[in-house]
């Protein structure tokens, strides 16, 4: 990296991505620009002495302030560059970018109607096919839409049914007409079809029957029935958005609307289909004191179009004008391989469903004001740069060098996030080269899933330094703490039954919290969840190893013998595969011939 004022005279005019950086090599700023230039330029007086502008954004102002050096990577388009500038701010986590959060990829409802008898599925991937008809997405309650469509329209309710020949329990219970037997024909089963079809979009119309069924049941005092009749109402009900607008069309829209509140802003999407909006999504956001409207909608669009399934929309309605709102549109229908509109109505219709997008995030927000949750408190009292509401929690496990094993657990928005929850097999022999081996393949997946905004490592200072320097050289900036218990005289102290812990952080602080502060209590129930998973995942491959070595025994080679084996080769499979001659020459031909004779590897 060269100094900001030597790079500035020779920035080239293609189109790229800029970094800026402090004096400790720490990255503050990512930016994309059509022209290099033009773009990082237009941030200083060009006259001598170059200096930065005083009429820049003040968060600009901050990161200028404190920037010492400048890189850039040339491209070959402006939407490669918006394409990049978009990942290494999801990789890096600058910190005077804004950051949401990755868009989940949400279920759709398809159907291939290229097929005689047609059925209704769920998927989170395109499904090849010219006659595919989506409907979605679903954030929630997808399942209980599918299963209460089979409960009402007697569709085929399973792949194999059509291909058995013959009519089985459903058609004998009312749910199927068995077309696997001619019982119906394509034309009465497509009507059928569109009758369901029309219950999806108009949901008005299965909520309706649902309800006659569980006063049915409720009648003839099929309670746990009718219950779970009732939890589907509920499900299929959170899917839509009280609202009366109906474009009696085919429009197809989705909505964006993204607002900054007190505390936390908010992603609000809405979709509508063939005129009626079908359901709503939304995600929150921190690190609002960085808040850019024109980033925000670009990584809040981005990321939501990341899957091929989002197809059928006509536009792309945004509740506010952005800057890169052209080549954001450009790059996705580079992605899509189709015309992609993103459009800021100001008139007619379409301005209802931007209004309506507004209010549901004025609502949101609304309640979450209101919230006064534990991370702001870590945030201050460790002096971490961004407040944790989403963190990830390290241990590793083992038995005198057997079944090494690392876990890593996730804390997200006030809940475990068990769907990343991670499992590390280690090869490493002692404490701290097993937590560099676990925290380095966490951080070579950073690419694929963000960084959270902290780490909490159950080790000491050492640990803690480990963790640092290996987030230094990747150039990643998130916060990290370490909590280890107290010892005296080389022993974990405990006292009155509680374990007395110690915290360090990222620049050089130690905390010995009272065993009642709720800060300590919070990070040691993290740890704790941390050191049951890492515990689990042990006993479960100690136990599999101790299996595999019992066989081995029983067939006359002893432990060490085994042991020795396991060494070179890594694992019980790469022995199992193992060839005699090498198996020989590792321990002995009577070795090799006990384990080869049994078959055994």
């Amino acid at each position: 990296m060269r100094k900001i004022e030597d790079i500035i005279k020779n920035l080239p005019k293609e189109p790229g991505v800029y970094q800026y950086f402090d004096k400790n090599g720490k990255l503050l700023y990512v930016g994309k620009a059509k022209n290099l230039n033009n773009r990082v330029k237009s941030y200083f007086f060009l006259t001598p002495p170059i200096r930065p502008k005083h009429s820049m954004a003040t968060r600009i102002g901050r990161m200028l302030s404190q920037a010492e050096y400048l890189d850039y990577i040339v491209v070959n388009s402006e939407e490669d560059a918006l394409i990049l500038e978009n990942s290494l701010i999801k990789q890096l986590k600058p910190k005077y970018n804004i950051l949401l959060r990755d868009d989940k990829t949400y279920p759709y409802i398809y159907i291939d109607e290229s097929q005689d008898f047609p059925r209704f599925e769920i998927t989170r991937r395109v499904i090849k096919g010219s006659k595919i008809k989506y409907y979605g997405p679903f954030p929630s309650g997808a399942k209980s839409l599918l299963e209460s469509l089979y409960d009402f329209y007697p569709l085929v309710q399973k792949k194999s049914c059509i291909k058995s020949q013959k009519a089985c329990l459903f058609y004998e219970i009312g749910k199927c007409l068995a077309p696997c037997e001619g019982k119906v024909g394509k034309e009465e089963y497509a009507k059928i079809v569109q009758q369901a079809k029309k219950a999806i979009q108009n949901r008005k119309i299965l909520l309706e029957k649902m309800q006659n069924r569980m006063f049915e049941l409720a009648e003839n005092e099929r309670f746990e029935e009718a219950a779970k009749v009732r939890d589907r109402i509920e499900d299929i009900k959170s899917l839509q958005i009280k609202s009366e607008i109906d474009f009696a069309s085919s429009a197809n829209y989705d909505i964006f609307a993204i607002k900054k509140g007190k505390n936390r802003g908010v992603v609000v999407r809405i979709f509508m289909r063939e005129g009626k909006i079908v359901s709503s999504t939304h995600s929150y956001f921190r690190n609002i004191e960085n808040y850019d409207e024109n980033e925000a909608y670009k990584q809040a669009i981005l990321s939501h179009y990341k899957t091929l399934l989002s197809i059928d929309s006509k536009a792309i309605l945004t509740a506010h004008d952005f800057e890169d709102k052209s080549s954001t549109a450009q790059t996705l229908s580079s992605i899509l391989n189709r015309k992609i509109k993103i459009e800021h109505p100001k008139s007619g219709n379409r301005v209802k469903l931007i209004n309506l997008a507004l209010l549901n995030a004025d609502e949101l927000l609304k309640q979450e004001d209101k919230k006064t949750p534990i991370e702001r408190e870590l945030k201050e009292l460790f002096s971490l740069e961004r407040e944790p509401y989403r963190i990830e929690i390290f241990d590793n496990s083992h038995m005198m060098g057997q079944a090494t094993v690392g876990a890593m657990v996730v804390w997200d928005e006030g809940a475990w996030d068990k769907s990343s929850y991670r499992q590390y097999e280690l090869s490493a022999k002692d404490e701290y080269a097993q937590m560099k081996e676990l925290l380095s393949r966490r951080i070579e997946s950073f690419a694929k899933n963000s960084p959270p905004d902290l780490w909490v490592i159950d080790g000491g200072a050492t640990l803690l330094k480990l963790a640092k320097e290996l987030l230094n050289e990747s150039k990643v900036n998130l916060d990290c703490i370490a909590i280890a218990k107290e010892k005296l005289d080389a022993k974990a102290h405990r006292a009155k039954g509680a374990a007395k812990d110690i915290i360090w952080t990222q620049y050089g602080e130690i905390f010995d919290l009272k065993i009642t502060d709720k800060r300590l209590i919070f990070i040691q129930k993290l740890r704790d969840e941390a050191h049951r998973f890492a515990i689990s995942y042990h006993k479960k491959k100690k136990r599999k190893e101790d299996m595999d070595l019992s066989i081995y025994e029983v067939k006359g080679v002893g432990r060490a013998t085994v042991q020795k084996l396991l060494n070179y080769f890594g694992s019980f499979e790469a022995l199992s595969n193992g060839s005699y001659e090498e198996i020989a020459k590792i321990t002995n031909k009577k070795v090799a011939d006990a384990l080869k004779s049994v078959k055994i590897v």
